[in-house]
């Protein structure tokens, strides 16, 4: 005889018209397991399609500030400088009212007007860059205009022709330098 299971031969050992009672306990019907993989696929479906239209609105609104931020960076920037540019155009009102004014008087309100902008800028965190003599030469802070023989070390400044400036530790202009040569 022959060892293969014969077709007709049911797989539970039960014959293929058998009735649900009959049946293995246990056992889902085919058309109800159909039924939980349509419903769990459209479940799936749907969370997938929820959470790709969320992670687009999040990305649409990251973009939306992003645009924001870049427009009204300068914005409080701006603000601090309104009264100084105020200080300037008082001060050339003033000279047009009264051209006999001291200079003593005209010089008080110059340094004024500075120390609102040293105050304006430095409320924004830009730094001055304006190393004492002495101070070794860095190239990432100071920009060497010439070389000049001095009595310090070689490789350090002798003096500062124009300050350089710095904002959140980045170079916005470095010091313009002479430096002492090398003995």
């Amino acid at each position: 005889m022959s060892d293969l299971p014969n077709p007709t031969d049911h797989v539970d050992g039960q014959s293929p018209d058998a009735s649900p009672q009959q049946a293995e306990v246990g056992f889902i019907p085919v058309e109800q397991q159909l039924a939980e993989l349509i419903a769990k696929h459209a479940e799936m479906s749907d969370a997938y399609l929820r959470a790709k239209a969320e992670g687009e609105n999040i990305r649409r609104r990251s973009e939306e500030e992003i645009s924001k931020a870049r427009k009204f960076a300068v914005e409080s920037f701006a603000e601090s400088l309104l009264p100084v540019r105020d200080s300037l155009e008082a001060a050339i009102a003033s000279h047009a009212a009264k051209p006999d004014t001291p200079v003593e008087t005209v010089l008080e309100g110059v340094h004024a007007t500075l120390r609102q902008l040293a105050s304006a800028l430095e409320r924004n965190k830009v730094l001055e860059i304006n190393p004492a003599a002495g101070t070794k030469f860095d190239p990432h802070y100071h920009q060497a205009i010439s070389v000049v023989p001095a009595d310090q070390d070689p490789n350090t400044v002798v003096g500062v022709l124009q300050k350089g400036y710095s904002i959140a530790e980045r170079v916005l202009r470095p010091a313009l330098v002479t430096v002492s040569a090398p003995k």
